[in-house]
């Protein structure tokens, strides 16, 4: 049998924060303090551009200024990983692309997310709409393989303390984020990536993140050729720190970091 040809991706960390971001108002703490631009960090999200189409995962607050930062002109679909509003309040801002693009926003999101979204943004579904809000469409994610425009997209079923949540695994890309737990049946899906991208919040340990140990515990079980650790709260430590202390093919991933695979 021919192996089926992986897709060509370019990944670009549009943030790598906590839903806080760092700096956090008001703190006056080593990393909020920092000077480094990695340790600037917006909401967490992240753009993949695969066969030249783009999708983003989670659209944050900061959604407008990342799209902005990073200049992305065209996006065929937002896939949700949970309903928190660190990842989804900057949906309305698909309003350009609606303009520009002359149709909804497909946004792939499990059922629960989907009623969340109706019921935040119930001025997008209502009947009488108020003219110039955002156009989305709602396509709903099991925890089956889906696919974009011959894109195929794997769901990863963890869990966020205990909210469910889906990470994502695209061609030899995988992206956990907001997550402390992965049955083991899950794992199976990530084995064999080539990135990993896995939240971890800190090295204390917390009730619905990954801290480095466990992050560092699942990285061991994938093997993967990279991985990178995202979002990141001001408690972790500032980049330069971390990064001396972590093996040699795992990374702090930071704001506007690109990858190629």
């Amino acid at each position: 049998m021919t192996p089926m040809k992986q897709p060509n991706i370019e990944a670009t960390f549009l943030g790598t924060g906590t839903s806080q971001g760092v700096p956090v108002v008001a703190c006056n703490c080593e990393v909020c303090s920092s000077t480094d631009l990695r340790d600037k960090r917006l909401r967490s999200s992240l753009l993949l551009t695969v066969n030249g189409q783009n999708l983003v995962i989670d659209a944050g607050p900061d959604f407008r200024q990342q799209m902005l930062r990073e200049n992305v002109g065209s996006l065929r679909a937002i896939l949700l990983t949970h309903e928190h509003v660190d990842h989804i309040f900057g949906l309305d801002d698909i309003r350009s692309y609606n303009w520009i693009q002359k149709h909804p926003m497909e946004i792939y999101a499990e059922k629960r997310v989907q009623e969340a979204i109706k019921r935040i943004f119930s001025y997008v579904f209502a009947e009488n709409k108020y003219p110039g809000i955002p156009k989305m469409k709602l396509k709903k994610v099991d925890n089956a393989p889906f696919a974009v425009d011959g894109i195929e997209i794997t769901p990863v079923r963890c869990y966020h303390h205990k909210l469910p949540v889906y990470g994502y695994r695209i061609g030899d890309l995988t992206y956990i984020t907001d997550t402390n737990s992965i049955p083991a049946e899950e794992m199976e899906k990530i084995i064999g990536s080539k990135i990993l991208i896995i939240n971890t919040l800190r090295k204390e340990k917390h009730i619905s993140h990954f801290n480095l140990d466990e992050a560092l515990e699942i990285i061991e079980k994938v093997q993967p050729e990279k991985a990178y650790l995202t979002h990141i709260s001001h408690n972790f430590g500032t980049y330069s720190a971390i990064q001396k202390e972590l093996p040699e093919n795992v990374f702090m991933a930071y704001d506007g970091l690109k990858l190629e695979l």
